[in-house]
């Protein structure tokens, strides 16, 4: 398996770049939203990849972060989502919007990617609502303060789930130095905004 590929940008296409790499050149298919941040021909490029085997060919998919590689194998594993689809809706929306989409179950979001209908994007709500639940894109779970985990765990006691509630803690922007309960009063605040 090819995990990962460290090269010089060659050339971009609308949906692809060419990175050189020991004499050989590979065509790997990115969201349209990485093209423009990867910098310009004869740049050091590295790129998370997921190798798909076709039966006419091989096809590399490549993302700037893990959890954007994760969140494409996740999407490709919903049904009638295919690695075309998955890269509509990783140009559309950001890794964070996506999660967040999933966890306040937003059709609305997610069906603003183009040829997705409400059905698709309800969907992928119901075949992904748990398992984004351990990516947290932008940081780590174990990098948050205790305090913000007790808010955490406070919230998933009142029944929402743990990206539900990460989301909120983060969205509220409680300072570290306030005490637990009015970082859960904060969290709580920024969930009944939706």
């Amino acid at each position: 398996m090819i995990t990962g590929i460290r090269g010089t940008l060659e050339a971009t296409g609308p949906d692809w770049v060419v990175l050189t790499l020991g004499g050989v050149s590979l065509q790997i298919f990115v969201p349209t939203s990485v093209i423009p941040t990867l910098g310009g021909a004869g740049a050091t490029v590295h790129l998370h990849t997921r190798l798909m085997v076709r039966d006419d060919s091989l096809v590399l998919h490549g993302f700037t972060t893990e959890e954007a590689l994760t969140i494409f194998d996740l999407l490709i594993g919903v049904s009638g989502i295919g690695p075309k689809h998955a890269h509509s809706i990783l140009s559309t929306l950001t890794p964070e919007a996506l999660i967040s989409a999933v966890a306040t179950e937003d059709t609305k979001a997610i069906s603003q990617v183009p040829g997705m209908g409400q059905r698709t994007a309800a969907r992928i709500i119901v075949e992904l609502k748990g398992k984004l639940d351990m990516i947290w894109v932008g940081g780590t779970t174990s990098s948050v303060i205790s305090s913000a985990d007790d808010v955490t765990e406070a919230l998933q006691a009142l029944g929402y789930s743990a990206i539900e509630a990460r989301i909120a803690v983060t969205t509220a922007g409680a300072d570290s130095s306030l005490p637990a309960e009015e970082q859960l009063r904060l969290a709580l605040q920024s969930l009944s905004r939706g």
